[in-house]
């Protein structure tokens, strides 16, 4: 017990920068789109994606595209990137792809989410409040998959 208590303490997870990679925001059918009543199709698709920057230094990197489409013509497109270096030690594999891949995008979320409403404000459309997003669930359903995949591929 005591041994197991000493590895927790040994578990190491500091934020050193949160910055943003990259942003885009494009609205190509502006400023006909303005005259237009406003009926929007939202699509969101996110992605993060994670490297070994040094010894227990990462960069993680969380992807949002927003696609709004009014009345089938394309309103607005905005994509962030949003990077976070963050110190990670002391966890065995397993809790550091969790880590990674949800607990490090639950962090970058709100500050990809405040970039995009901001831009969208900017482009003078409509506020655009991004619901929550649950990675945890988000990943454990990547990792369903990936387990289906190999035992597929184990089958065939």
């Amino acid at each position: 017990m005591a041994e197991a208590a000493n590895h927790e303490a040994q578990q190491n997870f500091q934020i050193q920068r949160i910055f943003l990679k990259d942003v885009s925001f494009e609205a190509p059918n502006s400023p006909e789109m303005f005259q237009k009543e406003w009926n929007p199709e939202v699509k969101l698709d996110l992605d993060t994606q994670s490297r070994e920057l040094a010894e227990g230094v990462y960069e993680v990197v969380l992807r949002l595209t927003v696609t709004v489409n009014n009345d089938s013509d394309s309103a607005f497109l905005c994509e962030v990137q949003q990077g976070g270096i963050f110190s990670v030690s002391g966890m065995e594999a397993p809790q550091l792809a969790h880590c990674l891949g949800a607990f490090c995008p639950n962090i970058l979320f709100p500050y990809a989410r405040e970039t995009i409403s901001s831009l969208v404000v900017k482009g003078t459309f409509p506020q655009l409040n991004l619901a929550p997003v649950n990675f945890d669930a988000l990943f454990m359903n990547y990792l369903q998959s990936q387990a289906e995949g190999s035992q597929e591929s184990s089958e065939a």
